[in-house]
């Protein structure tokens, strides 16, 4: 696993751990990391990642609307 370090401003009231969950929120809406690697990051177990998720706007169900409707029309 790589390391990252970042100079954060000292004004940023920010946790670590909420800094760690929003990154691993994002890289997994954009489908860079999956559930359990986006997990990892976050220092989550896959089921806690999943349930908090929904705090920060990003579904679960990482699944792009072009496929949705492609599988409506197919049923």
């Amino acid at each position: 696993m790589r390391t990252l370090t970042l100079n954060l401003p000292d004004t940023l009231e920010v946790a670590d751990n909420e800094l760690a969950m929003l990154l691993a929120s994002q890289l997994y809406e954009q489908g860079k990391l999956s559930l359990g690697q986006a997990a990892e990051l976050a220092g989550l177990t896959k089921r806690t990642f999943a349930e908090l998720l929904g705090q920060y706007n990003v579904s679960i169900f990482n699944y792009p609307a072009t496929d949705l409707a492609r599988d409506v029309a197919n049923t």
